[in-house]
């Protein structure tokens, strides 16, 4: 069906089909609605052809629109002229009926439609427009490449799954503007030309004709704007906004993405808990019929990565990582003993019943972890007979005996070990744990599991720039017990940073923000960013600090990403109406293109080519 070479041309379409005007026909009903209670009723519909079929004297249409379908018959006894003319019907043409439902014959009853104890014996056609032979079927079950379905989106956009998808995240954003409407929320649009920032991913930036030479940036968040609301006053602010960076994609991210915006004034971190597992458990009510247990757990960061090994755990099951390093940094095992005096550490992870993996299966599982940075990996096999593993005899008893008690092992168990730094322990264990809750089937898939993870670290070492960076942006606020080490020790310093995790995504992300000038020009001092570069580029933000600002919060949702979750899908292409594809382009209207010289000549923008040897 991908091959387009075989369809008809519009010209020919409109030769070989008379088509109809719409007149002063209106549709009475949609091709979902009608039922055994309006049998006998004159109807009109319209829609399209899903599929035709010619059985002798009859012909039966499928009539699909956005709501569902509904079967319609012509029969020549019934209108000889509008039978002829059901022979040119094709797939996807658009058409309107009119005529009368009556029950389907004994035995032709469709339980899989919601129509399929009615139909519609047709007494009038009127065919709309033509349809050349699409490149793919108009149904769920593709056999289609991704990008076939993206270059003609808007025929994949009439399968019944991305309707329910898209009116999905309609219903979801309805709830959510009443929600916070009625929490007394004010929605403001902010900025959508801006200016760049140093901090975050890349920008999108837009070149101003007016002002040459200068140029503006798309939003990455609507960040500095919300604050400076509170400034202004407002006290409660939301938005459901557009945002722009340019990153590498994945399944998750889009270079356009929309955010639910909030930010608060005179709120603590528990208020803004609160009112989002309020939100939160509302969609899942009304969406999903599912009641969540509230509150949400919640997690400190250094936990999180004790115990999950990263910021984003899934708490659906266990396989907890537990730090060995104590028991084994004088074992005779070289591989451990060197990572401990490299200043490292050893973890494991225990994976109950585990010992049944195959040697084969263990293989797979060190190259796997090798992806992250991870050398090799060690394993150990609790057999009846006792401990299995090539490493087994670098442990003394005394060794095994403090292991088996920490781990907790059992007979059947498998024991896995990670020994290096601890950002590359951390990234491989917490991976390998994912792969393994999916290989051993220990995911529950109907299972939701929320975790707030709480104070962050404030920065980061960055050592491609050589200096500190903001682990989430420069103005979430430090812990007010932690404000001693700003200078001295910035990797000390917590933040009042919180992220909502969701089955091991990250779904949400905000802070309380500094509302004082003086801490702010800390902060900005600890990440190298200077007096003069500061005002230049957060003057504005510095000045209203002086004003005025209240004390002030606020969290950011990915939307895309939340409806994605919500539909048990994988990827938020599915949940929007024209994304782009990995590689930031659209395929349906070719978007990034070339401009006109004269609008680059009006622009002062001069476009390097790379020069091909």
């Amino acid at each position: 069906m991908e091959n387009h070479s075989e369809a008809q041309s519009e010209t020919q379409l409109s030769e070989s089909v008379a088509l109809d005007v719409l007149g002063d026909w209106q549709k009475s009903h949609d091709c979902n609605s009608l039922g055994p209670s309006n049998i006998g009723d004159s109807v009109i519909l319209m829609g399209w052809v899903q599929r035709r079929r010619d059985h002798g004297g009859l012909i039966f249409v499928d009539l699909r629109d956005r709501m569902g379908i509904t079967q319609v018959v012509f029969d020549p006894q019934q209108d000889a002229s509008a039978h002829e003319r059901a022979h040119a019907l094709r797939s996807e043409f658009v058409i309107a009926v009119e005529g009368m439902v009556r029950s389907r014959p004994e035995g032709m009853t469709n339980p899989k439609l919601q129509t399929g104890g009615i139909e519609v014996i047709v007494r009038e056609l009127r065919i709309l427009n033509a349809s050349a032979t699409p490149p793919f079927l108009i149904e769920d079950d593709l056999d289609t490449s991704e990008n076939v379905r993206l270059r003609y989106r808007y025929l994949d956009l009439r399968r019944p799954s991305m309707f329910r998808n898209l009116i999905l995240r309609h219903r979801a954003a309805q709830l959510t503007r009443n929600y916070f409407s009625e929490c007394g929320f004010i929605e403001v649009e902010t900025p959508v030309l801006t200016r760049s920032t140093p901090e975050g991913a890349r920008d999108y930036l837009v070149p101003s004709r007016v002002n040459q030479g200068k140029f503006f940036a798309l939003p990455q968040s609507p960040q500095l704007f919300k604050q400076l609301l509170m400034v202004a006053g407002f006290e409660r602010y939301f938005q459901i906004v557009k945002c722009f960076r340019d990153e590498d994609l994945r399944a998750d991210r889009q270079p356009e993405f929309t955010q639910v915006d909030l930010e608060l004034s005179f709120v603590r971190e528990e208020q803004i808990y609160a009112l989002i597992e309020g939100w939160i458990g509302l969609l899942f009510r009304e969406l999903l019929g599912i009641e969540l247990a509230l509150p949400f757990a919640h997690l400190p960061y250094s936990e999180a990565m004790d115990r999950f090994g990263t910021d984003r755990p899934d708490l659906r099951y266990e396989l907890y990582l537990v730090n060995v390093t104590d028991i084994v940094a004088d074992s005779d095992f070289r591989v451990f003993r060197q990572a401990v005096e490299r200043g490292g550490i050893v973890k494991a992870i225990r994976v109950p019943d585990g010992g049944r993996l195959s040697r084969k299966e263990l293989d797979d599982l060190i190259e796997y972890v090798k992806v992250f940075g991870a050398q090799g990996m060690a394993w150990i096999k609790i057999q009846p007979d006792g401990w299995q593993s090539p490493v087994t005899k670098f442990l003394s008893e005394g060794v095994q005996g403090r292991l088996a008690e920490r781990m907790g092992l059992q007979t059947g168990d498998l024991l896995l070990f990670m020994a290096d730094q601890p950002k590359i322990v951390h990234d491989a264990l917490a991976n390998l744990r994912v792969r393994l809750g999916q290989q051993l089937g220990l995911v529950d898939a109907s299972r939701f599991e929320f975790v707030w993870v709480t104070r962050f670290p404030l920065l980061e070492w960055d050592h491609e720039e050589k200096r500190y960076a903001s682990v989430h942006h420069p103005f979430t606020a430090p812990l007010e017990e932690d404000m001693d080490f700003l200078e001295s020790q910035p990797e000390r310093v917590r933040s009042r940073a919180y992220d909502l995790v969701l089955n091991g995504t990250e779904i949400g992300g905000g802070s309380i923000r500094i509302h004082r000038q003086d801490i702010q020009k800390r902060v900005f001092g600890a990440l190298g960013i200077g007096e003069e570069e500061a005002v230049d580029k957060f003057g504005f933000l510095l000045e209203a600090l002086q004003l005025g600002a209240p004390p002030h919060g606020g969290i950011a949702f990915g939307f895309d990403r939340l409806i994605m979750l919500l539909g048990g899908l994988s990827s938020i292409r599915e949940v929007i109406a024209f994304p782009k594809t990995q590689k930031a382009t659209c395929l349906l209207s070719g978007a990034p293109a070339e401009p006109e010289i004269r609008q680059l000549l009006e622009l002062c923008v001069r476009v390097e080519k790379e020069r091909r040897s």
